[in-house]
């Protein structure tokens, strides 16, 4: 495929697809562990973090278990014979976001009140709060980014905003790459909605606009990395309590 094809393709779905469509025909049978990442992005030609995501819709239909530590496994040959359209995956959504949030804070920079100003500093705190919970909720920030949304006053903007925050919960593969981030203790910086909420008080667009813009590259970023933190967190906790188990057994 030639890079004007892959420029209007999702690469992750087609992946998903043709990985499908060796594990229905055999070639990597139920129980048989898939190649590692690295290679399978050689073979595809692809990057890895769209390796990964292709293996995430896989995971998402039960056709492969990602055993952290060990390598992914071939769980069943029954999948369905097209990766489903309705699901976005949580770097598409992203991308989305910051395309569209990053003019959406510059909008609301503008004409922000100062009642929609002292909502958000408190939303702040809140997003401080849920960061000190194990359980990962994260409805602060959700209502952190659609109160800026409202602040634009643009009624087509709140929707696309609100509608994207409702795909992150909705989408069988981006709720599973966010739970996967959240396992690996990623959570909303709380110094980056803060910048945010400055550039707004500061009524200042292009400072609205690079602030919301750099925050959702950081999130981009951390998504793409965060099964790969988890696999080498596990890896660490799994190296420590062999040592702890040869330790008892030699003492």
């Amino acid at each position: 495929m030639n890079s004007a094809a892959r420029a209007s393709h999702r690469l992750y779905k087609e992946v998903a697809g043709r990985l499908m469509s060796e594990i229905e025909s055999g070639k990597y049978a139920v129980g048989a562990r898939l190649p590692a990442e690295r290679d399978l992005a050689t073979m595809y030609e692809v990057s890895r973090p769209v390796i990964r995501e292709a293996i995430i819709s896989l995971e998402v239909q039960g056709l492969v278990d990602v055993r952290v530590g060990s390598g992914v496994y071939v769980q069943s040959n029954s999948g369905q014979k097209q990766v489903p359209a309705g699901d976005v995956s949580a770097i598409e959504l992203t991308e989305a976001r910051l395309l569209i949030e990053s003019e959406v804070a510059a909008l609301a920079a503008a004409q922000i009140s100062d009642d929609e100003l002292a909502e958000l500093e408190d939303l702040v705190r809140q997003i401080e709060e849920e960061n000190k919970s194990p359980d990962g909720r994260e409805e602060a920030d959700a209502a952190f980014h659609t109160a800026i949304a409202r602040a634009s006053r643009n009624n087509a903007l709140i929707e696309t905003v609100e509608r994207l925050w409702d795909l992150r919960r909705t989408s069988r593969e981006a709720a599973l790459l966010h739970e996967k981030a959240r396992h690996a203790n990623i959570k909303p910086v709380v110094d980056e909605h803060s910048a945010i909420l400055r550039a707004l008080q500061a009524r200042d667009p292009k400072a609205a606009r690079a602030a919301m813009r750099g925050h959702l590259l950081q999130v981009l970023e951390s998504l793409l990395f965060a099964t790969e933190q988890r696999a080498v967190d596990e890896a660490r906790r799994s190296m420590q309590a062999k040592r702890d188990r040869y330790s008892r057994l030699t003492a």
